[in-house]
């Protein structure tokens, strides 16, 4: 087996050492980003929910910034919500800003019952420049 060709964002390899998982990986033209969340620096999750959504973007962005891609790249987008009818007006209104016009990526959208303290993950693949 060939080593994972791992993609680290500036200033949180720390926290991605501890919970042992790769924020992204390259592989046949593509990254493959794990989830992101509304984490502060420190790893807690960000109390004001569009607050926690814009922090999960922001970090998604660090991410793949980290790769040489940017939002336009992306051809895959799942997202995790704990609680979706009371939270999806936040999340198309964010998403909105995000993706002002089309093309969209395509878009999955699954309601969970445990995000580790958060409320909200989104997790993408996108091509790779």
């Amino acid at each position: 087996m060939t080593a994972r060709d791992v993609v680290f964002p500036s200033g949180r390899q720390a926290l991605y050492e501890h919970h042992r998982y790769s924020p992204a990986v390259r592989a046949n033209g593509l990254l493959f980003v794990s989830g992101q969340v509304g984490g502060r620096e420190d790893g807690s999750p960000e109390p004001d929910f569009e607050a926690q959504v814009r922090l999960a973007f922001s970090n998604l962005k660090a991410v793949l910034l980290a790769a040489g891609c940017t939002l336009d790249d992306l051809v895959d987008v799942t997202t995790f919500h704990t609680d979706p009818e009371r939270q999806f007006d936040t999340v198309l209104k964010v998403k909105d800003e995000m993706f002002p016009q089309a093309p969209y990526p395509n878009w999955t959208a699954v309601g969970v019952n445990w995000l580790a303290g958060f409320d909200f993950e989104i997790k993408v693949i996108a091509k790779l420049r």
